[in-house]
């Protein structure tokens, strides 16, 4: 099931909501339906890694072994 932003055409709530195909989001707050997708941005953190845990280069931000500068 994907997540969603949506905001709230009636109210104006902003709010993530996960999705099923078969299924039409609601406003938590109205349960209103006129929505808006709004564009997400999300974090992508390749291995499973902690990200605190994962030093960089310093020139690229590429973690070790995979920096662009070298």
């Amino acid at each position: 099931m994907p997540l969603y932003e949506y905001a709230c055409k009636d109210c104006g709530r902003q709010f993530e909501q996960l999705v099923r195909a078969d299924s039409r989001p609601e406003c938590p707050a109205c349960h209103g339906r006129r929505l808006e997708k709004m564009m997400s941005a999300f974090a992508v953190n390749p291995g499973g890694h902690d990200s605190a845990a994962v030093e960089t280069c310093g020139q690229c931000g590429n973690a070790p072994g995979s920096c662009m500068m070298s």
